[in-house]
Order: structure tokens, then C-alpha cells, then sequence
């Protein structure tokens, strides 16, 4: 396919992009699935690989493909169906998908308890937290970053438990706590920060939708906090009514 024997006025890399967005809708290439290399795009097409990594640029904007560090570039899967409800649970929701969701700490302290925070779980400030980040996926793609602060008088070892359960919920049942339910959830949007967008395989200047929420047990005790950045273009909340 020589499109540089095609004069339509149209620039190569739109071309090429247009191209791998035709392939893409038709099913030449799969969502989730890795499209060839840059080496090989540039034979196809008879064009040189900066004019495909413009191309790949721009369908990354687009949020049509996504690079992986030292993997390759991947097809972006629609967008995730993510409800918000008084029980919302990240593993059920991506299974509930028909995606494999998975999940791994990143870091975990103990630090004191800032006043927002504090105030939500109803402590004083400056009491002991242990906070845990983590990273969620989807069938292998980066969906959230949480940071999530529980009380440490009632949690104390609550990082080492999440580093071998990898779950919020198979942590809270190790210490009793069978269900829980969200007391709020706040919305909002913002730029990724640099260090999230390389955790998120996000480029710079995409947008996260930040979700803050607290979370009780049925007696109406918090039990902790969270604070989530999701990918924009990788999910879509559905506010559900209880």
C-alpha cells in the first residue's frame, strides 16, 4: 500500500493514522490487541517510521491506541461501564465487563492524618493513617490509580494484608467486616500529574476524573478513604439510583 503514490492533498501521517483507524473499526485490529511495530507499519504503508510515530501520536491522543514502555502499542478496549452505587467494588465491576481486572500495590506507609481526611473518618488530626497506593487494571490496562488512608488504631497491619490479598474488600473481611457501603462520592476532573502518567501509561496533559469517597460499615462507622484517578477516556460512570 503506497500511499505516497496517492496524491489526495492529505498529509502521510494523517494518511497512515487513518489507515490504522479504518483497521481498527473493521476488526483488522482487535481491541486490547498489540498492532504491528513501527518497522513494519512503515512497510505497509512505504513511509518512513517518523511518519508513524506521528500517526501512533496522534490516534494516542485520540485515546484509539496506547503505547506500553518497552511492549509496543496496543488498541485501546472501549471504554469501561464504571456504575456508582452504595456498593461499588472495582473487581466486580470490571468482571461484571467481561474484562480480567487485576491490581498491584505501589507503596504503603503510616503517616498522620491531615484535617480533611481526619474529619472524614472522624478523627482527630494528626492521627495515624495507613495509607495505601495502588494501581487497577482492566485486562492489563491501567484504569485507576487509588490512594486510599485507613485508620490505623483499627487497621494497623492493613498494608501487609493488602500486599498479599491485593483487594480492599479481602482486606476489610480479615478483620471482620463482611459488607460495606459508600457514604459519598465526589467528582471531579484534572490533568494527570507526571508521576500518575507514568503509572497510568498516559501522555502528559491527558485528563483524570479524580473520585473521592468514604466508605462505612453498616453500623455507619468509617472505615476509610479513598482518593481514585481514573482515566478519562478509559471509563464512563454511570450514576446509579439506590
Amino acid at each position: 500500500m503506497n500511499i505516497q503514490d496517492k496524491p489526495t492533498g492529505v498529509a502521510l501521517w494523517r494518511q497512515v493514522a487513518d489507515g490504522i483507524e479504518r483497521g481498527i473499526a473493521d476488526g483488522t485490529y482487535p481491541s486490547g490487541e498489540k498492532l504491528p511495530g513501527e518497522t513494519e507499519i512503515a512497510e505497509i504503508y512505504r513511509v518512513n517510521r517518523h511518519t508513524v510515530r506521528r500517526a501512533l501520536a496522534t490516534l494516542a491522543e485520540r485515546g484509539l491506541v496506547r503505547a506500553e514502555r518497552g511492549s509496543g502499542t496496543y488498541v485501546e478496549a472501549p471504554k469501561l461501564s464504571y456504575p456508582l452505587r452504595s456498593r461499588t467494588r472495582f473487581s466486580e465491576i470490571v468482571g461484571a465487563g467481561g474484562r480480567e481486572p487485576d491490581g498491584k500495590m505501589i507503596d504503603a506507609f503510616t503517616e498522620p492524618s491531615p484535617r480533611d481526611i481526619a474529619k472524614q473518618l472522624g478523627l482527630k488530626t494528626g492521627a495515624l493513617l495507613v495509607r495505601i497506593e495502588a494501581l487497577r487494571f482492566a485486562d492489563r490496562t491501567p484504569i485507576c490509580i487509588g490512594t486510599t488512608w485507613f485508620p490505623a488504631s483499627r487497621f494497623a497491619d492493613a498494608a501487609e494484608v493488602y500486599a498479599r490479598l491485593n483487594s480492599t474488600t479481602k482486606l476489610l473481611a480479615h478483620y471482620g467486616i463482611r459488607d460495606y457501603r459508600r457514604l459519598s462520592t465526589r467528582i471531579t476532573a484534572a490533568i494527570v500529574s507526571a508521576t500518575d502518567a507514568a503509572k497510568l501509561d498516559l501522555a502528559l496533559g491527558r485528563s483524570v476524573l479524580i473520585v473521592e469517597s468514604t466508605d462505612v460499615d453498616l453500623d455507619g462507622t468509617p472505615l476509610k478513604v479513598s482518593r481514585s484517578r481514573f482515566v478519562a477516556e478509559r471509563v464512563e460512570f454511570v450514576v446509579e439510583n439506590a
